[in-house]
């Protein structure tokens, strides 16, 4: 028996609940990427996925633990890494990133609810570094005649010399890769998962206000920094994972706004035009220090002496 202070609160939620309605939520970026990339999208998606799959399960059957592919938390890491890559990403090079997402990153820090940051974003991460050149080889959809597979920059390196229409950037009709084109759809499965109270909108909320602040301050347009990059992606869907981020209303705050700071920092002042991921990577160390500090005093507690 676990004895633990009141109050006592219950409901049916489960692991695989909450998965589920994260996949259900990344499924109009999902359509969003094969409408603007094509069939080659949905296959590095298809791709992610079944690795990501098949690494937990052949990791859990060779240690001998039990193998929890079933809560769909792999799926869910394997859509997370698809739609941080470009629709012309060789297919190995994908399966490299879902190995080092689930054994690397998960697995080898104890599984689901161990890992110190989130697996997708560094599993993006080695692989930007690693294969700097395919990883920033993007795809730049042309409705009329298919896909120009490197055809132009993405909107954060456009916007250093041009403006990009606004209504072009919310519908995801530029380069870059494959989830962080359609704001519209993101921002749809960010309405559901808040909906369905899988996530709290303070993190997203004060992610998303430092950067529009930050940006207005520093003589950017703040909409189009709100609408590049894989900001919106990184805010709704992988800054909100519960074992990676603070769980006190104070500590997402911080989190928040450590996000949008770091995130500012690399694309205004470093050689990066693109800074989420790591912002959400460096904020993802902190947590545990985080919500050490903000955690809050028990009703009638006292400090110790």
């Amino acid at each position: 028996m676990l004895v633990k202070a009141s109050p006592h609160i219950r409901d049916n939620s489960s692991t695989q609940k909450i998965m589920l309605d994260v996949i259900i939520a990344l499924c109009p970026a999902i359509i969003a990427s094969g409408i603007i990339f094509g069939l080659r999208a949905l296959l590095v998606i298809a791709v992610t996925v079944i690795a990501c799959v098949a690494f937990e399960y052949l990791y859990c059957f060779l240690m001998k633990k039990p193998i929890p592919v079933g809560d769909f938390s792999a799926v869910v890491t394997g859509i997370l890494l698809a739609f941080n890559l470009p629709s012309t990403l060789p297919l190995w090079m994908a399966v490299i990133g879902a190995f080092v997402s689930i054994v690397i990153v998960k697995q080898l820090f104890g599984g689901l609810g161990h890992n110190f940051a989130n697996p997708a974003i560094v599993g993006r991460i080695v692989l930007a570094v690693s294969f700097t050149g395919r990883m920033t080889s993007y795809a730049f959809p042309q409705f009329e005649g298919g896909v120009d597979a490197l055809a132009g920059a993405t909107p954060l390196v456009a916007t250093k010399t041009a403006d990009l229409p606004l209504l072009q950037l919310f519908l995801g009709a530029h380069g870059g890769v494959l989830g962080e084109t359609c704001a519209a759809a993101l921002l749809l499965g960010g309405i559901w998962l808040v909906a369905r109270k899988v996530i709290s909108p303070v993190i997203p909320l004060t992610y998303l206000a430092t950067v529009a602040v930050i940006s207005l301050l520093a003589g950017q347009e703040p909409l189009v920094q709100l609408l590049s990059g894989g900001l919106m992606l990184g805010a709704i869907f992988m800054a909100t994972d519960y074992v990676t981020s603070p769980y006190t209303l104070t500590g997402k705050l911080v989190f928040g706004l450590g996000l949008g700071v770091i995130t500012c920092a690399i694309r205004f002042w470093a050689n990066s035009a693109e800074g989420v991921s790591y912002a959400i990577l460096l904020m993802n160390l902190f947590v545990p220090y985080i919500n050490n500090l903000t955690r809050q005093k028990p009703l009638g507690g006292v400090k110790k002496k």
